[in-house]
């Protein structure tokens, strides 16, 4: 059995407020998961709904039904579970993030796209989301 390394004295722990700001500059992995599990079937789209412009959540409610990242098997097979495997992005400006993530289902791999917009209040938010073909 492989033991977890624990907090040594000397190592600080992260305070709420160190791991909020360490979201805070990292919200395309918060909602690259957030999307996998609407795309997947795992979580309703109206979680995001205060997290997508009108054009972006327009977009995922039109594919969610469609659950275009579970995977088809046949009746009784038990399906891997979507996982993010990657996530990348790109700053074109300040306020703006356009990201991608690889999500693994098994062997498969698919790839989707977003792209996030910092509103007035500070708050990011899914400005446009895209998944390429859905079969």
């Amino acid at each position: 059995m492989q033991r977890r390394p624990t907090a040594t004295p000397d190592t600080p722990l992260p305070t709420p407020g160190a791991r909020h700001r360490a979201l805070e500059n990292r919200p395309h992995l918060w909602f690259a998961h957030q999307l996998l599990l609407a795309l997947s079937g795992q979580r309703p789209v109206h979680a995001l709904l205060g997290h997508a412009l009108p054009a972006a959540y327009d977009r995922l409610a039109e594919l969610a039904p469609l659950s275009p990242l579970r995977p088809y098997l046949a009746p009784g097979l038990r399906a891997p579970v979507p996982a993010l495997h990657a996530c990348g992005l790109c700053r074109p400006r300040d306020g703006v993030i356009e990201a991608f993530a690889r999500i693994t289902t098994g062997a498969r791999l698919r790839a989707l796209a977003f792209r996030l917009e910092r509103g007035g209040d500070a708050r990011w938010r899914c400005a446009a989301l895209d998944l390429g073909p859905v079969p």
